[in-house]
Parts: C-alpha cells; sequence; structure tokens
C-alpha cells in the first residue's frame, strides 16, 4: 500500500505539504489531495501522485512521480530517490514487471547514503515482493532477513508479513503463514486504514479455502493447505498433478518434463490399488482414441521409462489387462489435483490475484516466451474465462470470476505450454 512516507521528509517542505504527507501516510488521500491539489512544485507533485495511486489511478499517479523527479532539484538526491521508490511500487501494483530494478536498487543506496532508512527499507521490501511474484522464494527470504521491520512505516510492515505469508503458503506451510497473517493484522488493525485492513483480512482468506484436490480409492475430497502438507509427512505416495512430481515422505521425482510419463503415473495413482488398462493408458498418455501396434510398443517402452523414473519410490507391475502401481516404502497412494483442472492454470493462478496482467510481465513471473502466454490467453479469452482491456502495449488482462480457483502457491514448476 503506498503511503506519503516517500515523500515525507526535507526541510524545505512547508506545513501544508507535510500534512497532506501525513494523510497519506494514515490511508487518507482526499484529505491530502484538498491540500496540494492546486499546486505544482515538486514536493506537491509527487503527493499528488502517491494520492491518485492510492484512489487507484496508477497511470496519473506514474506521471505525477515522474514530473515531481524531474522538479526536484538536482543536489535534492533524497527527494528523487523516494519518487523512484514510488514509481517502483505503483509499477509493481499495476503489475508492470519490465520497470527497472536497477533503478530502484540505485535509489536504495543513495537514501542509505543519506540515512532514509526508512524509505530504504520499503525499498528492499518492494524487492521482496517483486521476487516472489516472480517465484524466487529463496532470493525473497533472503532479502527479507536484512530488512529491519522497525525502519519500515506502519503499513509496510503490515505488506512485509503478507510477503511472509505469501513465502510461506508457496512452500505448503500452514502455520508460518498464520502467524505472518496475524501479525499483518494486529498492525493494520493498530493504524486503522480500511484498505489496508480489506487487504489483510482478503489474503488471509486464502487459508481456509481449498487448495487442492486429493484422490484416492475412498473418492475424492478437497484439502487446506493444513491438510495438504500433513499429506506430504504422512507414509503415503503422492502423485502430484499440481506440480507435476511423484514423491513420498523419502523421496521426490520431478516429472515436469515428461508430461507422457506422468500421464501414465497419474491414471495408474487413480486407479489404485487396481491396474489400469492397456488402452486406457494409451488414450491418455498418447491423447489417441485408436490404439494400434505400435502404441502397444511405445507404452512399453514408456512404462520401462517411468519404471526407471520411480525405482525406489514404486514398482510397475504388469497384469492380464494392463499396469498396476505398487508403492514400495508408502502405505497408500493418492494423486493431488488443482481444485479446477485447466491446462493453463499458471496464467490463470497468477490472474487469480485480482489485478490487471499484461502479457510480457505474466510471461516474466512464469519464466516462458510472451508468445507461450499469448497463445494461453487467446484460448483463456474464447473461453470466457479471462478479459482484456486496452490497447496494445497497454493491453492488461483480468481473470473473470471463478468460485474456489487455486491461489498461487500450487502454480505449476516449471510452467509448460
Amino acid at each position: 500500500m503506498l503511503t506519503g512516507s516517500n515523500n515525507s521528509g526535507g526541510i524545505s517542505m512547508d506545513a501544508l505539504i507535510m500534512a497532506a504527507a501525513q494523510s497519506l501516510e494514515a490511508g487518507d488521500p482526499i484529505s491530502a489531495l484538498n491540500r496540494v491539489a492546486l499546486r505544482n512544485d515538486a514536493h506537491a507533485l509527487a503527493l499528488r501522485g502517491i494520492a491518485m495511486a492510492q484512489l487507484g489511478d496508477l497511470a496519473r499517479a506514474r506521471e505525477l512521480l515522474q514530473a515531481a523527479a524531474r522538479t526536484f532539484a538536482n543536489d535534492e538526491v533524497v527527494e528523487r530517490a523516494r519518487c523512484i521508490v514510488a514509481e517502483a511500487e505503483i509499477a509493481l501494483v499495476s503489475r508492470d514487471l519490465g520497470w527497472s530494478a536497477r533503478a530502484l536498487d540505485e535509489a536504495r543506496e543513495a537514501l542509505e547514503a543519506y540515512g532514509d532508512q526508512r524509505n530504504a527499507a520499503h525499498a528492499r521490501y518492494l524487492e521482496a515482493r517483486l521476487l516472489l511474484l516472480t517465484g524466487r522464494l529463496d532470493d525473497a527470504e533472503s532479502l527479507l532477513a536484512t530488512l529491519d521491520p522497525d525502519h519500515l512505516p506502519p503499513a509496510s510492515r503490515a505488506a512485509r508479513e503478507l510477503v511472509v505469508a505469501g513465502i510461506a503458503m508457496r512452500r505448503r506451510h500452514a502455520q508460518p503463514a498464520r502467524r505472518a497473517f496475524a501479525r499483518a493484522e494486529a498492525v493494520a488493525h493498530q493504524i486503522r486504514i480500511p484498505a489496508l485492513t480489506m487487504e489483510v483480512a482478503s489474503a488471509a482468506h486464502t487459508l481456509d479455502a481449498p487448495v487442492a484436490h486429493l484422490i484416492t480409492e475412498g473418492g475424492e475430497c478437497p484439502l487446506l493447505l493444513e491438510e495438504l502438507e500433513a499429506l506430504e509427512t504422512s507414509s503415503t505416495l503422492v502423485v502430484d498433478a499440481c506440480r507435476h512430481v511423484v514423491r513420498d515422505v523419502h523421496h521426490e521425482i520431478s516429472l515436469a518434463t515428461r508430461p507422457v510419463l506422468f500421464a501414465l503415473a497419474r491414471s495408474l495413482s487413480e486407479a489404485w490399488p487396481g491396474d489400469v488398462r492397456r488402452d486406457t493408458l494409451i488414450s491418455r498418455a498418447f491423447k489417441t482414441q485408436y490404439a494400434d501396434d505400435t502404441h502397444r510398443a511405445r507404452l512399453r517402452v514408456e512404462i520401462g521409462r517411468l519404471r526407471a523414473e520411480l525405482r525406489g519410490l514404486a514398482e510397475i507391475t504388469s497384469t492380464h489387462q494392463g499396469f498396476v502401481l505398487v508403492p514400495q516404502q508408502a502405505a497408500t497412494v493418492a494423486t493431488l489435483v488443482p481444485p479446477i483442472e485447466d491446462r493453463h492454470n499458471g496464467v490463470l493462478a497468477l490472474l487469480a490475484d485480482g489485478e490487471a496482467w499484461s502479457s510480457s510481465a505474466l510471461a516474466m513471473a512464469l519464466g516462458v516466451s510472451q508468445r507461450t502466454v499469448q497463445r494461453s490467453l487467446d484460448t483463456l479469452h474464447a473461453a470466457d474465462k479471462v478479459t482484456a482491456h486496452g490497447q496494445g502495449r497497454a493491453r492488461r488482462w483480468a481473470i473473470l470470476p471463478v468460485p474456489g480457483f487455486p491461489t498461487t502457491l500450487l502454480l505449476p514448476v516449471p510452467y509448460s505450454d
């Protein structure tokens, strides 16, 4: 959440500027605008920009902050750095991931050099948010470890805890996520900014929504994050269709780049403890309804490859009709699937945060080409699952409401076309 802290210092600021900055930090952009709306000096432009960002007009906010940065004198290094930090936050909120991380890093270094630890810490927090958004969890966690929360303004302390919770959720650690959400709620309640309170409550609600479905011999049931975490430490062989891995408590085998092998493993796990007919395996793995001798020969080859991949986890035994999965150490077998299955789940999961994304930002976050993402968006748009607005480089995509859609903690890794 943008506050006035990025522009609240400096001996040249008058009483109106100070009052406007305090209003912004309290989450009251209307009061701030009432004080500086008619002014075009550098400090007023910066505060007007932050006010417009809080009101949701991100394009105008960016224009004002860029104008402010140009208006500040060359020796007003701190003020210009604060504008860069605020602009970076707007870019992050608007899912414009093409903004210069180097510019943000240089602004942070300038703030640290001039003793503005509060805004320097806020810049580090923004870097951590970007790392989380692009799936670099270890880097995000390392950066947060260097960040002193006492240097952050209150609203940013709450937002920092949301990043901590996001990292924990992506790693499927429920209790650390709940503790982080509780800390964020405590800060939000203390500073009484309605928009922040709603943001924290909405994010915390994801812990009470199903994150996956479990298929076992007893049927299918939804799982909360705590239940998913418990499953991963149980004596169960799990074929995970969310991340395309096969694992038990001791081993994990990724089949993310072997779609045929994973399709076979999933078919066998869903049928466990029974077997699967050869023609069924051919249909599901090779996407054909007409099996001939060539397909049956290929099935034998692929089953042999799957046996080699799962060595130590499970055996695949032939039966009169087909094949059966036999776990070697686990007591049972289960299949984990997303609440809603779609071959474009990677795109949908990112759009599920409710923000409007550009195709280039989606490609950056998923680590694939923009053309791959654009094909997915075109398919989803034709199926009325996403909507688009704007033209050209300003075109943005958003998800249409889908009850119970999985959150980004179950993003496939890696994402494949």
